[in-house]
């Protein structure tokens, strides 16, 4: 009987971490344009982001949401892809863009800090926003509190 009560309990915190752990989505527009995107606002996700991921489908990317507005830095360690980083604030105005940052080849990865604090950041396949035209100041649609 104790081990099948120890079995359930681990089964069961299984599932609530595999559950806690599920990708949320959202779309989200860039000039006019929509994007699916996966959200990341747990410290594990941000973490992760999109990490040893071979391909990045069109219309898709990751937003990662914090508490606070501040400076964001971000690295392409493990991303094999590169990427655009679409730094935004509170309002919603893109405040800097990294475009195509390339996959870290070796250590040290650089890191990619935005130029003014910020709220969220958009990752999306790198030429993504030199193809859509944008720019600092360019307001981003993202359906998120």
């Amino acid at each position: 009987m104790k081990r099948l009560i120890a079995l359930l309990m681990v089964l069961g915190c299984c599932r609530c971490a595999a559950s806690q752990d599920r990708a949320r989505f959202l779309t989200v527009y860039v000039k006019d344009k929509p994007f699916r995107v996966e959200v990341a606002e747990s410290e594990e996700q941000h973490a992760r982001g999109l990490m040893h991921r071979r391909a990045l489908p069109a219309g898709s990317g990751m937003l990662f949401v914090f508490a606070d507005e501040d400076y964001r830095s971000f690295w392409m360690k493990n991303t094999l892809i590169p990427l655009d980083m679409i730094f935004i604030n509170g309002d919603r105005l893109v405040v800097d863009l990294v475009r195509r940052a390339p996959p870290c080849r070796a250590d040290p990865c650089p890191s990619y800090t935005s130029a003014y604090p910020a709220r969220y950041v958009l990752e999306l396949a790198g030429g993504t926003a030199e193809r859509l035209g944008l720019e600092p100041g360019d307001k981003i649609f993202l359906p998120i509190d």
